[in-house]
């Protein structure tokens, strides 16, 4: 994936929204102001550590080894996944689709994003 996939999916998300609080070689992904996704664009690979329930965590730092603690975060509820060309598009989609999920759940129902009607 490029950066562009990988910044125009993370953005698709519902009220996501992309800042560089940290200078500009991190991009960091929002939902309401709380951080879901954290890019590290300039790395090559990129990494990207993402939010994840800390028995799955576990389970997928032991399964895939583009899967690490995450890397200057709460090491029981972060990952670091390293984008690299072997691993499957659906698979770090849904990672970053479950963290985003986790921070929404966690957020009051005020602050939600409303889900688009067809």
């Amino acid at each position: 994936m490029t950066l562009t996939q990988l910044r125009e999916f993370l953005l698709s998300l519902p009220g996501a929204a992309e800042d560089t609080p940290f200078g500009p070689e991190y991009l960091v992904y929002r939902i309401a102001g709380k951080m879901f996704a954290l890019l590290s664009w300039q790395e090559a690979p990129m990494r990207l550590n993402l939010k994840c329930e800390p028995e799955l965590a576990l389970l997928l730092r032991e399964i895939h080894p583009e899967v690490t603690p995450g890397y200057h975060m709460n090491k029981q509820h972060w990952n670091t996944v390293i984008l690299s060309e072997s691993l499957p598009d659906d698979l770090w989609q849904g990672w970053i689709v479950h963290s985003y999920e986790r921070v929404v759940a966690g957020l009051p129902k005020a602050r939600r994003p409303q889900a688009v009607k067809p």
